[in-house]
Formats: C-alpha cells, structure tokens, sequence
C-alpha cells in the first residue's frame, strides 16, 4: 500500500498542471471533512483546494470510492507541498 501511496505522491508532484504553483498552508483533514464522516470528498477538498482537479482527486483516491482517507488526503496535501 505504502508503495502505491508512494507512486501516485510522486505522480501528482510530476504533473504540475494539476496545482497552483503559488504555496499555500496544508488544510487539517478534520477541517477539511465539513461533514466528519471521516473521508473527504472532491467538493469538500475543492472548497479548500480550488485548483484541485478532479483527475488528480482520483489519482490519490488509491481504493476508488470516491472519497479520500486520511492517508489518501495526506498524501494529496504532500503532493501539492511539492509544487
């Protein structure tokens, strides 16, 4: 899992297309997750990320249901870090 969580971080940073290029502070999950049912969602991560596109929300959704762990979150907020 760490391996797959490692090579789509890697991906994201490699498209910069994807992100702003400006910096910006890393959203708290909890934060995040308006309706804390523990995952984060395209609409609640694009309402801190606007430029979060909806190819690269799937790229980090690793278990593709649609919603973001906070696994899968963080390695979002490490990939746009990079940028």
């Amino acid at each position: 899992m760490n391996k797959i969580l490692l090579a789509a971080v890697a991906t994201l940073a490699l498209s910069g297309a994807a992100f702003a290029e400006t910096a910006v502070a890393a959203p708290e999950f909890a934060t995040v997750d308006t309706d804390a049912n523990g995952t984060v969602s395209l609409v609640e991560a694009q309402a801190v990320m606007p430029e979060l596109t909806a190819e690269a929300f799937t790229a980090v959704d690793l278990d593709a249901n649609g919603e973001l762990s906070v696994e899968e979150f963080d390695a979002l907020v490490a990939a746009r870090a990079a940028m």
